[in-house]
């Protein structure tokens, strides 16, 4: 990977509980979705964009942020930035499905 001159790298923090939503997503997704964040969160997770997105109103385990990716945007990631500390803690990883939020497994309401 090349980094560009002053530009500082956030480090990604994993909820515990990611592992455990990664395991309702197909498992030929999960580098995937790994190579994404590594390369869409580590330098600049606050930068709004097409398919990064601050959120309105917490979804799921207090993320202030949403990232869609894979085939079709199918896959959300929601995670919080701490810019003092240069971290960015994911909280969650769910599927889309229509107009449903699936995190491990489970539905997650509106």
């Amino acid at each position: 990977m090349v980094t560009m001159p002053g530009r500082q790298r956030f480090e990604l923090v994993y909820a515990p509980e990611v592992r455990l939503h990664l395991r309702a997503i197909e498992p030929h997704y999960h580098s995937l979705i790994r190579t994404v964040l590594e390369s869409e969160l580590a330098f600049r997770p606050q930068v709004e964009t097409r398919n990064c997105k601050p959120l309105r109103r917490p979804v799921t385990a207090g993320a202030d942020w949403e990232l869609r990716l894979g085939p079709g945007n199918r896959f959300r990631v929601f995670y919080e930035v701490d810019a003092e500390s240069r971290t960015v803690s994911v909280l969650a990883v769910g599927v889309k499905d229509g107009n449903r939020l699936w995190i491990g497994g489970e539905e997650v309401g509106p």
